[in-house]
């Protein structure tokens, strides 16, 4: 028999770069949690994505214990290391601050594929594209 759910807490961290100082210790502590169990397993876990904005789905169950799941680096994180960029412009339609080619937008959508709700990558490809319009990236 499974064991009962008590909550579901969605984080985004740097890979290898746990530590228990919000927002992993305001997140997790409320729930009762071992907060530097949390840390030291989510830390070997990403290891080799340092420097990577890991997100992170962690299922609390009634007895304290807790699974997590690694999910793939957020688009907007994959844009700017694509396009070279720190952030996206302040004011999208107005001032562009980059460039991206279809190629790079296929391939982030083929990386993403497995966290999004599309059937197709010509879909998939389409909401990286959104995103990076948002972000004042040119698709050229």
């Amino acid at each position: 028999m499974a064991k009962p759910i008590k909550t579901l807490i969605k984080l985004q961290i740097e890979g290898g770069k746990a530590n228990p100082a919000p927002p992993v210790g305001t997140a997790l502590g409320p729930h009762g949690l071992n907060i530097a169990d949390f840390c030291s397993k989510f830390n070997a876990a990403t290891a080799d994505r340092m420097g990577e904005v890991v997100p992170c789905v962690l299922t609390v169950y009634e007895d304290r214990t807790f699974d997590f799941i690694l999910k793939v680096a957020p688009v907007a994180e994959m844009l700017k290391k694509a396009a070279g960029i720190k952030k996206g412009s302040g004011k999208p339609l107005a001032e562009k601050i980059g460039k991206v080619t279809k190629a790079q937008i296929k391939e982030i959508a083929e990386k993403k594929m497995p966290d999004l709700n599309c059937r197709t990558i010509e879909s998939a490809c389409k909401m990286v594209e959104g995103t990076a319009r948002q972000m004042g990236l040119e698709v050229v």
